[in-house]
């Protein structure tokens, strides 16, 4: 029974995106899935134990939460918390010299591949991830490559600043025909040329299939209203009908009024960051009709302002902090924010079908 290995050269390249995008692709082909998380980096508490946040949201996206094989903790068999992490460092944790995790991590996946016709498993963080305790991806796919199978891996690799290609030239020496392709993702619309004509060739001409290209996608990227005012720990005081909006990127409105109208006609489902303080750079954001307000120093808005997000159905986010600390927050939670909701699941799907040659990875598995 074959199986792929889905990880990736750095945290929050979007392995559930892939994952779910390729169990919904199979599962359309009338293959049965079967799913597993081996090392769970997001612990929550359920009735059966410690299960891991993203696998619990995969199963569910994939339509295996009715399935009584996929558990929590059969699909996370190991859980990281703050005790494990201690154990480890100070040699309590059992099972890391004789390999007794990772051995407890191929019986978890014989156990979920049973009558499956290919099974994924989805790494946690980047291929590296978990050497401390043994349990790193290039260790995992080969152990669980002699476990009986055909057993692959792809690995993801986003697109920050310029890719890693060294580091994808590394993986396909250690991993060698264990090594399916790679899957280069996030790419903005002015690298697609370069990497397409240039970096796919060259990563083909070392051996290293290129599985396909993702172009950066801002609903990708996106995060709702509510879930913003939530992660940056702050309040919304208008229009709270209207917190399912998409906010896809961000406008700091520190400027003078006329260089900031300049600058918010080129911002689509910007969000403003702007100080309590600064009415008019507020009306000027409401008039052009942003998903939200973000005002800072905890600074509330005069009446006027008010009653206008409220005609102009704009919520207003009150935080605590400076304009500077949340705009930080905000480029991090847009670059990491997690694939959550059915419309990101949705999408994500659509991006696998249409760039990824999925002809090619089957032919690799054998399914």
């Amino acid at each position: 029974m074959p199986g792929l290995y889905i990880g990736s050269t750095s945290g929050y390249s979007g392995k559930n995106t892939v994952t779910v995008g390729l169990g919904l692709a199979f599962q359309k082909a009338g293959l049965s899935i079967g799913y597993m998380k081996p090392v769970g980096a997001m612990p929550v508490e359920t009735p059966q134990g410690l299960a891991d946040e993203d696998a619990l949201f995969v199963r569910a996206a994939l339509g295996l939460d009715g399935d009584p094989a996929h558990t929590g903790q059969a699909m996370t068999p190991v859980v990281v918390t703050h005790d494990f992490k201690m154990d480890a460092f100070e040699g309590r944790l059992p099972g890391i010299a004789d390999g007794g995790l990772m051995g407890q991590v191929v019986r978890a996946y014989q156990g979920l591949a049973q009558g499956r016709d290919v099974m994924l498993v989805a790494g946690s963080g980047s291929m590296y991830s978990g050497k401390y305790s043994g349990l790193d991806a290039v260790g995992m796919v080969k152990a669980l490559g002699q476990s009986g199978g055909a057993f692959k891996a792809v690995v993801i690799d986003r697109f920050e600043k310029e890719l890693n290609y060294d580091l994808l030239l590394m993986l396909g020496e250690q991993l060698g025909p264990a090594l399916a392709g790679v899957i280069l993702n996030d790419v903005p619309p002015a690298f697609l040329e370069e990497v397409a004509g240039h970096l796919a060739p060259f990563l083909e001409s070392r051996g290293i299939p290129v599985l396909g290209i993702l172009p950066r996608d801002p609903l990708m990227g996106s995060i709702t209203v509510g879930d913003l005012a939530t992660r940056l720990g702050g309040k919304v005081i208008s229009a709270h009908h209207k917190t399912d909006r998409v906010v896809s990127q961000f406008l700091i409105g520190t400027m003078q009024v006329e260089n900031f109208m300049l600058h918010f006609r080129k911002k689509k489902n910007a969000a403003v960051i702007v100080g309590g303080d600064r009415s008019d750079v507020q009306l000027v954001a409401l008039e052009g009709d942003c998903p939200c307000l973000v005002l800072t120093g905890n600074l509330y808005p005069n009446d006027v302002i008010l009653t206008r997000s409220e005609v102009m159905e704009t919520s207003i986010i009150i935080v605590r902090e400076d304009t500077f600390t949340v705009a930080k927050k905000m480029e991090n939670l847009l670059t990491r924010h997690k694939m959550r909701d059915a419309v990101k699941v949705r999408q994500g799907a659509e991006l696998v079908a249409k760039h990824l040659r999925l002809d090619a990875l089957r032919q690799s598995l054998g399914v």
